[in-house]
């Protein structure tokens, strides 16, 4: 194979095109659940390594199931590792979240751990995994950390006290705020939409857009998920898989007690 490089990260250039993306958390840890949602047409989808129960073949199974729809897959590492963020890349993922970061030391090092040398330390082994299709991507070496999208999240208050650091370290292509683990960092454990906690993030986003570096959040309320976007969030994810589950078997069972639910003729 010649030419362009075939693996080009579109998600990335979306950020650096100021084109909002609108994603969905995955924490099922289900192929099943990840081909249904990647059909949705949502821009993203984010793989939870942290809090989802998966693990390096369970994540790849799920790379696999959305591969034929036109969604971007994001993993969430549960560390930043860099033995564990090699693995990532390696099976195919070019836009990680890295959790619980809070200097720019720990940024620059972030970003050494998602480029090969000699810019990186990351482990050369292009011939033998599915991020190079087994080596037929013949200048994946050349062009693999061009691609990669690394986002880095905040989530407590002395992150957020080197937000300008963290944001500024070359390479560091995004800043997503953790408003739950926020929010118990400030003293508002489990009230991520306290007001404090609120104006906190609401200040972090502009500020990051003065700084011209892209933001994002996960909330599933709605009003806040657009007042975020006004005010510059570049990508945010709008629900998770399980809580569409949860919502939605609580809905149907209570329509059906209930009595509410609308005639239908369907058959299965």
């Amino acid at each position: 194979m010649t030419g362009a490089f075939p693996l080009a990260n579109g998600f990335k250039a979306a950020l650096r095109e100021g084109r909002p993306q609108i994603g969905l958390w995955q924490v099922l840890a289900s192929p099943i659940a990840a081909e249904i949602c990647a059909g949705a047409g949502f821009d993203w989808l984010l793989f939870d390594g942290e809090h989802g129960p998966n693990d390096i073949p369970s994540l790849l199974a799920q790379l696999q199931a959305v591969a034929a729809y036109p969604v971007h897959p994001v993993a969430r590492l549960p560390s930043g590792e860099t033995w564990l963020t090699k693995q990532y890349l390696d099976i195919g993922f070019q836009t990680l979240l890295i959790p619980f970061v809070e200097s720019a030391e720990q940024a620059a090092d972030l970003v050494r751990a998602v480029r090969y040398p000699p810019e990186g330390v990351r482990g050369v082994a292009a011939g033998i995994v599915r991020a190079s299709r087994w080596g037929r991507v013949p200048d994946y070496l050349d062009r693999a950390s061009e691609q990669v999208c690394l986002l880095l999240q905040i989530e407590t208050a002395a992150g957020l006290a080197n937000l300008d650091a963290i944001a500024s370290v070359d390479g560091v292509d995004g800043v997503f705020i953790g408003p739950a683990d926020l929010a118990a960092s400030l003293g508002y454990r489990g009230r991520p939409g306290s007001e404090e906690v609120v104006e906190r993030i609401e200040v972090a986003i502009k500020r990051l857009k003065q700084l011209g570096k892209p933001s994002g959040l996960l909330t599933t309320d709605p009003v806040f998920g657009r007042a975020c976007l006004d005010l510059g969030s570049a990508f945010l994810a709008v629900g998770t898989d399980a809580g569409l589950l949860t919502r939605g078997s609580d809905e149907l069972l209570r329509d059906f007690v209930g009595g509410g639910g609308k005639a239908t003729t369907a058959v299965y």
